[in-house]
């Protein structure tokens, strides 16, 4: 139970912290904290982005989070510096509720990583 406590209390306080920065306080979503990552990991930050690249700035995210669980790996970046990861291993089938804590936990891993929380 502590581990989950711990992951709830660091998920509030990284969701407070990303809304006073990007959202003027208002609360932050689990996606919007996806695509956060994906602009991070792309490094574009004054971009204008189209719909299509908003969904790759988040399959981006979503594959740099679930490299340490070993789902992804990173292959390269193309001529648009656009990073690009190969599968290692198929996701497993999750329920929603245990898709949300597993993004949450890699999210958190993630900005403790980058020591943006603590």
């Amino acid at each position: 139970m502590a581990r989950d406590t711990q992951l709830k209390e660091r998920w509030k306080v990284l969701v407070n912290q990303l809304s006073q920065q990007f959202a003027d306080g208002d609360e932050l979503e689990l996606d919007a904290i996806i695509y956060l990552v994906g602009i991070q990991e792309l490094g574009q930050y004054h971009r204008k982005y189209k719909k299509n690249d908003k969904l790759d700035l988040m399959h981006i995210a979503i594959c740099r989070l679930l490299e340490p669980y070993g789902y992804y790996e990173f292959s390269h970046y193309d001529d648009d510096r656009w990073p690009h990861y190969n599968v290692k291993a198929e996701l497993p089938a999750l329920k929603a509720g245990e898709q949300s804590v597993l993004m949450k936990e890699a999210i958190v891993g993630y900005f403790l990583e980058k020591e943006y929380i603590n």
